[in-house]
């Protein structure tokens, strides 16, 4: 390993499916060492991890790192948004953790927007409109459904708040990440106490939050981890603000990611509000705030698709009159907790390959009726939409997106971004400079520009009466339970 120009900092991801955590010289964003361990989650009526695997991975990616991750001077952690940790007077975990794809509390989530004024209550209160994946609508159903879980629990927390304790010893998160849970009030910044009282939760069991730029505590004693003791803990956030960090995004760029969910963003100066529910008006990491749409269904479902099919996830064919709503897990946007897949216009002349890409063209509908409920007067109408995640390098997605978008498509050539922006955040606290600033100087938006190609309308018209044919359909309850 050759000379760092500038001190090193480690930027951690603990997504749904694995930790990956990356050693960066501050000075210049090189990264200088990485390393990855896996999850498991539950596949049974919910989706659950036990929250202390992602510390024993942790553990492994920082020792895959080698001898870089002993010379860090400070550490941040991005974490999968919303889920539930529960953990006792111990600090050890109650039960598995309910995870931000978890959609069994699509009924309390309901009951919550009636009890508590109606969808423009919350919209104002907290930003956004509790859906299934929000963290106050799984204590909900936590209460409801294991009444004696709730009662051990002496610690509430998000996932990346369990590991910053893990490291510190301080129950602390931050704006950008507390913005999804449902109690946090994002006029007043602070949680909001008549929500906690509606629902049952003793303020007293949340995590501090911490300030942009401040110090969340130092590494503790611990013999699992190369860190020195007194090694700087940066707050953390969530994943999509950790990975608007690593973009360095300017208010108005927009930002497609095709991971797991997919999700469309972008950095507003302006507090979103969206009473349809559509718009999650989370926080940043830094002040500014995160409009965003998300859904449930994004790479994993098409993937799903091409294994159904028994083909390779770029053996796409176009040509085709078929339409596939691959809601296979639920859906959020449009917010459909209980739906399943629909396909429709199914033909003898029908290939395997047609399918797949109406696949895909289902996927990215979604995301795309969102993007112009996130993007305000800070939107910028040249900007390229930046596409990441782990299906921006798919040529079949490039494609789809290009085609249905209408828009020039940029693709960072900058991996594991979310860490990235952790590790931008953990050189903050050093050198005193905005994290997106940092990534900025780091180059970390750079790659190439795809340019637009016609808008598809006659495909988005057919999806969209598709999906409004299938309504009543789609809506029909099933068991949440």
């Amino acid at each position: 390993m050759s000379a760092a120009e500038g001190p090193l900092v480690v930027g951690v991801d603990s997504s749904t499916q694995s930790t990956k955590a990356l050693v960066v010289d501050a000075a210049t964003g090189r990264v200088v060492a990485s390393g990855q361990a896996p999850h498991t989650v539950s596949s049974g009526a919910g989706r659950e991890s036990d929250p202390r695997q992602w510390w024993d991975a942790l553990c492994e990616a920082l020792s895959q790192c080698g001898d870089a991750a002993h010379e860090a001077a400070a550490v941040s952690v991005g974490g999968q948004q919303h889920g539930l940790v529960t953990l006792d007077e111990r600090g050890e975990p109650v039960r598995p953790a309910l995870l931000w794809n978890d959609v069994r509390s699509a009924p309390q989530a309901r009951r919550l927007t009636e009890e508590l004024g109606g969808a423009k209550f919350w919209a104002e209160r907290t930003g956004s409109v509790p859906a299934a994946s929000f963290t106050v609508t799984k204590w909900a159903w936590l209460a409801e459904h294991e009444p004696e879980a709730a009662r051990a629990t002496q610690a509430v927390r998000l996932p990346h708040d369990y590991l910053t304790e893990r490291l510190t010893g301080q129950g602390t998160t931050d704006r950008g990440d507390a913005s999804g849970t449902g109690w946090w009030a994002s006029g007043a910044e602070s949680y909001d106490e008549e929500i906690l009282a509606h629902v049952g939760l003793d303020p007293a069991l949340l995590p501090r939050v911490v300030r942009p730029g401040e110090v969340a505590g130092t590494v503790r004693d611990s013999h699992d981890l190369p860190f020195s003791r007194g090694t700087l803990v940066a707050p953390g956030t969530g994943d999509n603000a950790a990975a608007a960090l690593g973009l360095g995004l300017r208010p108005g760029v927009p930002v497609m990611s095709l991971g797991t969910s997919g999700t469309v963003y972008a950095v507003s100066r302006h507090r979103p509000a969206d009473p349809s529910g559509t718009v999650a008006g989370f926080a940043d990491a830094r002040g500014d705030w995160l409009p965003l749409a998300c859904t449930l269904n994004c790479t994993l479902a098409v993937d799903r698709v091409a294994t159904l099919l028994g083909l390779d996830r770029e053996a796409v064919e176009p040509g085709t009159a078929v339409t596939l709503l691959p809601y296979l897990d639920g859906e959020r946007t449009p917010n459909l907790p209980n739906a399943s897949g629909v396909l429709h216009g199914l033909r003898h002349d029908t290939t395997a390959g047609q399918l797949l890409q109406a696949a895909y063209d289902g996927a990215v509908h979604s995301l795309l009726g969102a993007l112009d409920l996130v993007l305000d007067q800070d939107a910028d109408p040249a900007a390229p939409l930046l596409l990441i995640g782990g299906g921006a390098r798919g040529a079949a997605w490039q494609q789809t997106v290009r085609r249905l978008s209408g828009r020039p498509v940029q693709v960072p050539e900058a991996k594991e971004l979310v860490a990235l922006g952790a590790a931008a955040q953990a050189a903050g606290l050093l050198t005193g400079e905005d994290p997106a600033a940092v990534a900025r100087r780091w180059n970390t938006a750079a790659g190439p520009v795809l340019d637009a190609v016609e808008r598809d309308e006659e495909t988005l018209t057919r999806i969209a009466g598709v999906l409004s044919d299938a309504a009543g359909l789609l809506q029909r309850p099933t068991d949440t339970h």
